[in-house]
């Protein structure tokens, strides 16, 4: 069903799903597919809820209400964020993805408040409900009509690779589950005599509520800036140390401007007895390789590092041996030494994790103490990077 609607309303010329144009045709193309079938069940839901009288069914309408409204607000999202990058915009538009889920994110949240108070209002005054064979028809429809719209955004979203229509699949998976509770609430009610519609649109209404707190957590993310995944952070550093000539790499940053937006920066290691147009072009390769494979924007730093001194390089263990001891998760790197007369200058970076249990300075002081007893010549300077991993 899914595939012969793409091929009647996505005017594709290729699965090149890669492209932003291709993906807004089917982002929009979802959401007025969303539009279209959450009105219909809004509209027969609050006629049928009306006339029986249900809160649980005329809370569930109004669930379907919103999740038109948040088809419009992602539809609009899709079509800026196909927008091109402009003087204003020089990293383009394609976040507005993640800004539209967060104000669909904050409807449903609402929503979910004012049914809490009018499931409770009726919990504390119930009234009759009207059962009948229409009531108990259009809410099987809804099932599963709802069911399909869950495996419709599931597979769009496969296609485009969309976290805004993988969250709408999961959120419509809850309105068919809310919907089969308010189903099994009046069939009980029929059957007892215990009036459970309140009950059962204060607990549709919660159901509402944490999928809005959810989705409000899950968008503000990557618009705060979230650290890449560790599957993205692995395969970058895989590939960069697959190629010849690079010896190590570090201060890895990754910048996410929506999909297919994805900026990076790291220092490779190059031998500094290696002729410098040979390393230029060999990260130049690199930088070239990742936008045309992967669409990742990569800027490579170039940092020359001496491997034959062999001085040098008995220091650099005893030094690396001593920060191991302080943790097996920090990390050194751009390792020199000025030698001198007198004294000598280590200086050295240290890529420390987020959550690391000493602060920099404290860091700092205990690894240069540390250093200090190997040699009290012996001077550091040390320089403290933040680590994804």
């Amino acid at each position: 069903m899914t595939n012969l609607l793409i091929k009647l309303f996505v005017k594709s010329n290729s699965r090149k799903t890669g492209k932003a144009r291709l993906r807004e045709r089917y982002g929009v193309f979802a959401s007025i597919v969303g539009i279209a079938t959450n009105v219909l069940l809004f509209i027969i839901k609050l006629v049928v809820g009306l006339i029986a009288n249900s809160i649980s069914i005329v809370a569930d309408a109004m669930n379907n209400l919103s999740d038109s409204g948040a088809s419009i607000v992602t539809l609009v999202g899709f079509k800026i964020s196909g927008k091109p990058a402009d003087a204003e915009h020089p990293f383009g538009h394609a976040r507005a993805e993640y800004i539209s889920s967060l104000i669909v994110s904050f409807i449903i949240v609402i929503l979910g408040f004012e049914l809490i108070i009018r499931s409770i209002e009726k919990i504390i005054s119930p009234e009759t409900i009207i059962f009948n064979t229409v009531t108990v028809l259009v809410l099987v429809i809804s099932i599963l009509i709802k069911f399909w719209q869950s495996q419709f955004y599931k597979n769009i979203a496969k296609i485009i690779d969309s976290p805004a229509l993988i969250a709408t699949s999961v959120d419509s998976r809850n309105d068919m589950l809310a919907t089969l509770g308010v189903l099994l609430g009046i069939i009980i009610t029929n059957w007892t005599g215990f009036n459970l519609d309140g009950y059962i649109g204060l607990l549709i209404a919660f159901l509402i509520l944490i999928s809005g707190v959810k989705l409000v957590m899950e968008t503000i993310n990557p618009l705060l800036g979230e650290a890449p995944t560790k599957e993205l952070v692995n395969k970058i550093s895989k590939k960069i140390l697959s190629y010849d000539d690079i010896l190590g790499i570090h201060d890895l940053t990754v910048h996410s401007y929506g999909k297919g937006k994805c900026y990076a920066s790291v220092h490779c290691e190059v031998s500094a007895d290696q002729d410098i147009m040979v390393s230029h072009d060999i990260i130049d390769n690199i930088e070239r390789d990742f936008l045309k494979e992967d669409k990742i924007h990569l800027v490579i730093h170039l940092d020359p590092v001496v491997i034959d001194d062999e001085r040098t390089n008995k220091l650099k263990n005893k030094v690396e041996k001593i920060i191991n001891q302080i943790s097996p998760h920090l990390d050194m790197h751009d390792f020199r030494v000025a030698w001198g007369v007198s004294h000598c200058k280590l200086i050295f970076d240290v890529a420390v994790p987020f959550d690391f249990e000493y602060s920099e300075k404290e860091l700092v002081e205990l690894i240069s103490a540390k250093i200090y007893q190997i040699n009290e010549n012996y001077h550091s300077v040390i320089t403290i990077d933040r680590s994804y991993t």
